[in-house]
C-alpha cells in the first residue's frame, strides 16, 4: 500500500477528534440531535484548522446508514465513500477550478433536479467559495436559499470577506479559529507515540510554534522532520529541516543586549547567517521573545503557561525579563518589528540586523520624560548629591558621596547620576527690569555683598543652579545681617518662600561655611500693593500692565513643573500669558 502522509493518515474522523474547534462542533452535534439541520452552512477561517474535515464528518453524519446521527459509524458503505471522497451523492467542489457561471450551472445548479442515488441527503461542499466569480455566486443565490428538502451546501472559506452578503446572510457562518500551540503540541505528541517516533517536547513544541495555529501545517512539517531524522528526531533536528531559529541564539541576543555587549551582538548575528537563517525571521521570532517576556511582566503567573513559556526556557526567561523594563520591551518590540520590514529589500540584511541589536542597546538608557521630572521634583528639597551635607533637610537630607554606576542591564530606577554645573543661563528679564538681565538676585546683585553674601550665592548657584535661578534670583531683595539672612519676595510669590523655607538647613548650611559663624535663613513677603520690585529705583516706576506681566511670569516661574523643565533642558522662558476661560 502507498503510504499515506500523516495529515491525511491523522484526519479526524469525527467530532470528537477536531482538535481545538469545540464551539463549532458541539454547535453541530446539537443541531443534529434536535433535527435543526440548517440548507447552507458557511465554514470560514485559517487554513489547515479542519474546515473541510468538520464538512465531511457532517457529511458522514446526515448520510450514515444508522443517522442522522453524531456518531457516524465509520463502517456503512456512506461514511468510507465519504472519507474517501468518492461518493456520489456527496459533491466536493474546488471553487478555484470551477470558477465560471457555466462550471456552476451544469455541477450544482443541474444537480439539485436529481434526487441522492443512494444517500439520505444530496450535499454540495464547495471548498475554496470566495473564489468563485460574481455571475456564480448570482446564480447560487436562489439555490442557496430555497434548495430542494434533499440538498443542502457546505461552503469552507479561508476569505469570508470576499463572499457577497447575499450569500452569508443565507447560511449559518462558523467561525473555525487558529489551534493553541499547547493543543498542537499534545496532538503531535498523540501521533509520535502511535508512529513510534522518539522526539522530545521542546522539538515538538518548535514544530507547534512553527506551525502558526495550523494542524495540517504541524502535521505535515512533523512528516518532513520525520523524513530526515528517522525515529529520533532532536530539537537541532527540527531547526535545521524547518529553517526554524533555535531559541537560544534568540535568548542570547537578549542576553547580549542587556549586557550591553556590543562585540558579542555582532558575534551573535554573524552565527545567524552562518546557520542560513532568513534574517526576517530571526527578527519575526526575537519579536515573539520580547512579546513574551512582556506577558510575563504584567502576569507572572503565566510562566507556566507552554504557550509563553517552554518548560526548559521559564528559569531564563524570568531571569531575562527582570533585565528589561515594560518600556524597553514596547520600544524593541516596534524597533525589531521596522528591522523584519527594512530587511526585506535589504542588499546587505545583516548590516540592518545588527545596527538593530546596538539601537536596542542605546534605546535602553532612555528614561522616561515623566520619571525624570519626578525625580527632580523628588530631590527639589535636598542638596545635589556630593554637596549637601549629611545631615536632616527640610524634605530629608542624604550622605554625600561619590555617584554610583548602575549595572549593565538592571532596570534603571535610581536617580540619575550627577552631572558637573553648567554654566549659569541668566532667565530672561521682564519687559520693564533691564536690571534683572544678569544671573544675580536682583537689587542685591549690584549693592555690596558683606559677610560672604557673594560666596553664599555662588555656593547656591553651585550646588543646584536650577534652585538659584528659579527661586533665589526671583527675591525682590536679600537682606543680611550679623547672623541672619533674609529673603524678601514679593506677595505673588509665595510659593517661592515656601521653597526657601523647605530648604532652611540647607541653606543655613552654605551660609555658615560662606560666612565662618553660624546664620539663620529667613524668608518674608512683602505686604500686597509693595512696589519695592527689582528695578523699580532705577527704572523709575513702571506701568500696571508691565507689573502683572511680571507676576505672571513669576508665578510661572514658581511652579515645581516649570522649574524641573528648565533645569533639565536649556530653554528659556520669553513670555507669559494668563489663558482666561
Amino acid at each position: 500500500m502507498a503510504y499515506q502522509v500523516l495529515a491525511r493518515k491523522w484526519r479526524p474522523q469525527r467530532f470528537e477528534d477536531v482538535v481545538g474547534q469545540r464551539a463549532v462542533t458541539q454547535t453541530l452535534q446539537n443541531a443534529i440531535k434536535t433535527g435543526r439541520i440548517a440548507q447552507a452552512f458557511v465554514f470560514a477561517g485559517p487554513r489547515g484548522v479542519g474546515k473541510t474535515t468538520t464538512a465531511r464528518i457532517l457529511a458522514r453524519a446526515l448520510n450514515c446508514f444508522e443517522g442522522p446521527t453524531v456518531e457516524p459509524c465509520g463502517h456503512c458503505d456512506a461514511c468510507i465513500e465519504i472519507a474517501e471522497g468518492r461518493d456520489m451523492d456527496v459533491l466536493e467542489i474546488d471553487a478555484a477550478t470551477n470558477t465560471k457561471i457555466e462550471d456552476t450551472r451544469a455541477v450544482i445548479i443541474e444537480g439539485l433536479s436529481f434526487p441522492p442515488v443512494r444517500d439520505r441527503y444530496k450535499l454540495f461542499v464547495i471548498d475554496e467559495v470566495h473564489q468563485l466569480s460574481g455571475h456564480s455566486f448570482n446564480a447560487l443565490l436562489k439555490s442557496i436559499e430555497e434548495p430542494p428538502p434533499h440538498a443542502a451546501f457546505i461552503m469552507a472559506t479561508t476569505e469570508i470577506d470576499k463572499i457577497p452578503d447575499t450569500i452569508v446572510s443565507r447560511a449559518q457562518v462558523f467561525e473555525f479559529r487558529a489551534i493553541s500551540s499547547e493543543a498542537i503540541a499534545e496532538q503531535l505528541r498523540k501521533i509520535a507515540v502511535a508512529e513510534k517516533i522518539a522526539v522530545p517536547d521542546e522539538a515538538l513544541a518548535l514544530v507547534a510554534r512553527a506551525a502558526d495555529g495550523s494542524m495540517r501545517d504541524a502535521q505535515t512539517a512533523l512528516d518532513q522532520v520525520i523524513a530526515f531524522a528517522g525515529e529520533t528526531i532532536r530539537v537541532e533536528d527540527v531547526s535545521s529541516v524547518l529553517g526554524l531559529v533555535g531559541r537560544d541564539l534568540l535568548l542570547d541576543m537578549l542576553d547580549a543586549v542587556a549586557d550591553e555587549q556590543a562585540a558579542a551582538a555582532f558575534a551573535l548575528a554573524g552565527r545567524a547567517v552562518e546557520s542560513g537563517y532568513d534574517l526576517r525571521l530571526v527578527c519575526r521570532e526575537m519579536s515573539r521573545v520580547v512579546r513574551d517576556l512582556m506577558v510575563l511582566s504584567i502576569d507572572p503567573a503565566r510562566i507556566a503557561d507552554p504557550d509563553v513559556a517552554p518548560e526548559g526556557e521559564r528559569e531564563r526567561l524570568k531571569t531575562l525579563g527582570a533585565r528589561f523594563s515594560r518600556e524597553d520591551l514596547l520600544r524593541a518590540f516596534d524597533l525589531l518589528t521596522r528591522a523584519e520590514y527594512d530587511i526585506k529589500n535589504a542588499t546587505e540584511p545583516r548590516y540592518h540586523l545588527e545596527m538593530a541589536l546596538l539601537r536596542w542597546m542605546h534605546l535602553r538608557k532612555l528614561v522616561p520624560l515623566g520619571d525624570l521630572l519626578e525625580r527632580l521634583q523628588g530631590d527639589a528639597g535636598a542638596p545635589a548629591p556630593g554637596r549637601g551635607s549629611s545631615g536632616p533637610s527640610g524634605t530629608g537630607g542624604r550622605q554625600a558621596g561619590p555617584p554610583v554606576r548602575e549595572a549593565p542591564g538592571a532596570p534603571r530606577v535610581s536617580p540619575p547620576t550627577p552631572r558637573p554645573p553648567a554654566p549659569t543661563r541668566p532667565l530672561p528679564p521682564p519687559p520693564s527690569d533691564d536690571a534683572r538681565g544678569s544671573a544675580r538676585a536682583g537689587p542685591s546683585a549690584v549693592a555690596p555683598l558683606p559677610d560672604g553674601k557673594e560666596a553664599f550665592l555662588a555656593s547656591i548657584e553651585q550646588a543646584r543652579a536650577v534652585f538659584y535661578r528659579t527661586v533665589v534670583a526671583q527675591a525682590q531683595r536679600i537682606e543680611t545681617t550679623a547672623d541672619t539672612i533674609l529673603f524678601v519676595f514679593a506677595p505673588v510669590h509665595r510659593l517661592l518662600k515656601e521653597q526657601v523655607d523647605q530648604n532652611r538647613a540647607w541653606l543655613e548650611t552654605l551660609a555658615a561655611r560662606a560666612a565662618g559663624r553660624r546664620m539663620a535663613v529667613q524668608s518674608q513677603l512683602l505686604a500686597p500693593g509693595t512696589t519695592d520690585a527689582p528695578g523699580a529705583a532705577g527704572a523709575g516706576g513702571e506701568s500696571p500692565a508691565r507689573g502683572a506681566d511680571r507676576d505672571l511670569r513669576a508665578v510661572a516661574l514658581g511652579d515645581a513643573g516649570v522649574q524641573a523643565l528648565l533645569g533639565t533642558f536649556p530653554a528659556q522662558i520669553s513670555v507669559v500669558e494668563e489663558i482666561k476661560p
